[in-house]
Formats: structure tokens, C-alpha cells, sequence
């Protein structure tokens, strides 16, 4: 199993950006997928999830509003996008698999490698 997060980089306050993750090993469609954060000195975060049939969604607090997660079965990937970004926002962003929706959000089976988004002031 792959999980290929891509997208990141140095970007201004307010400003968005669009993380991809791209996978392989998994039937994709049958998985829910979701994003994790961490930030420096602090623990991993939920962010953003998403089911299997690409209906149900859910975010931390800290970005409803902010942030998207969408998926495309066709092309087996899930994305991120990230807008009005803010320096806390500032982290290393993974994207996670599971079969089960409510253990994604706790404890996914498969975690890909992270990307840097860094959010300058």
C-alpha cells in the first residue's frame, strides 16, 4: 500500500494551496480517506475526512470553513484544498486510509509519507 501526499510548500497568509494524495495497494472507492497535520512541537491532528462514496465529510474546528477534502475514485486520489491560510496552519500535512470511517479519524491502518506547508506571515 502507497500513499503519495504531493502539493506543499511555502505560501503566504490568506493565500491557498491544493494538497494531493495519490494511492496504490488499496481498492480505493471501498476506503475512507483522510488528512492529518503536525505541527512542530505538537502532536499529530485529525483535519479532514471523507467517506468511501465521497457524500460524508468532517473537519476539525480549527478549519471548517477553510479547508475542502474531495476525492476522485476514477484516479484513486484525495485532495486538500487549503484556503485563507494562516500561519498556524504551518505543518507537516499526511494523508491517512482506513475501511472504516470512524477508525480513520483515531487510529488510520495506512499513513502516507507528509508534505510541508508552511504559511508565512
Amino acid at each position: 500500500v502507497q500513499l503519495q501526499a504531493s502539493g506543499g510548500g511555502l505560501v503566504p497568509a490568506g493565500g491557498s494551496v491544493r494538497l494531493s494524495c495519490a494511492t496504490s495497494g488499496i481498492t480505493f472507492s471501498l476506503y475512507s480517506m483522510g488528512w492529518f497535520r503536525q505541527a512542530p512541537g505538537k502532536e499529530r491532528e485529525f483535519v479532514a475526512a471523507i467517506r468511501s462514496n465521497g457524500i460524508s465529510t468532517d473537519y476539525a474546528d480549527s478549519v471548517k470553513g477553510r479547508f475542502t477534502i474531495f476525492r476522485d475514485n476514477t484516479k484513486n486520489t484525495v485532495h486538500l484544498q487549503m484556503n485563507s491560510l494562516r500561519p498556524e496552519d504551518t505543518a507537516v500535512y499526511y494523508c491517512a486510509a482506513d475501511h472504516w470511517y470512524t477508525t480513520l479519524k483515531v487510529n488510520p491502518s495506512y499513513w502516507g509519507q507528509g508534505t510541508q506547508v508552511t504559511v508565512s506571515s
